[in-house]
């Protein structure tokens, strides 16, 4: 497997090479293009570690963090020619791991990833995590996030919603779902199913996610 590496840099020029050379040490490699949207990028990417410049067209490094923040635990390593004590240090208060000041050697932007890596991965394995209409869930935790809110859920409503959001733009039939809930070693029939999906939208409605599952009659449920 090679480790993903999503660059968030403006200038093309430091971005591309940057890039090059993440790729001749056998990692794969993402340059942002949306800078209003970073987040989504890193959602649909899913990247092992993020470099992250500050100064960036409509939000800074600084806000991105951030918000990669409240939905993972990835490596942030900071790249940035402002490496004064306080832009090190405000770094580091919003969730950094690592800055490495701007212009930098190659090789010891290199060395520094793969340690990053090394330490991160060597002991843990990467926490997958799925995204719907800005709410994450993280499969490391069985919790779901929503605009800073953190919903823990009961084993059979983190497999139907699991279920539900690996098959974004399909129905899954009730069929399927009992399936996955039979997984929890509890025995599920269709009225259970029903409690359970009806728990899970109250709690859903709750959050501010209406309308997030919706029922195809005679067939299954959807995410909307």
């Amino acid at each position: 497997m090679k480790y993903r590496i999503l660059i968030v840099e403006d200038d093309p020029g430091i971005a591309s090479a940057v890039a090059r050379q993440t790729q001749m040490w056998d990692l794969d490699a993402r340059c942002v293009e949306n800078f209003r949207d970073v987040l989504q990028e890193f959602a649909q990417y899913d990247p092992h570690l993020v470099l992250m410049d500050i100064s960036l067209p409509f939000f800074n490094g600084y806000h991105w963090c951030t918000e990669i923040r409240k939905i993972s635990k990835v490596p942030i390593l900071f790249l940035s020619s402002a490496s004064d004590n306080m832009n090190i240090v405000m770094a580091m208060n919003m969730g950094a791991d690592d800055f490495i000041a701007k212009p930098f050697d190659q090789n010891v932007l290199m060395a520094k990833i793969q340690a990053m890596l090394r330490r991160t991965y060597d002991f843990a394995a990467a926490v997958p995590m799925l995204e719907h209409r800005g709410a994450w869930l993280n499969t490391g935790d069985n919790t779901l996030t929503y605009e800073g809110q953190v919903l823990d859920l009961s084993k059979n409503e983190y497999r139907i919603l699991l279920a539900l959001m690996e098959n974004k733009g399909k129905v899954v039939s009730r069929e399927k779902l009992m399936e996955r809930l039979w997984e929890t070693d509890s025995y599920v029939d269709e009225n259970t199913l029903t409690v359970n999906i009806n728990r899970l939208r109250k709690k859903l409605d709750a959050m501010g996610l209406a309308d997030f599952i919706v029922t195809k009659f005679g067939v299954g449920y959807r995410i909307g």
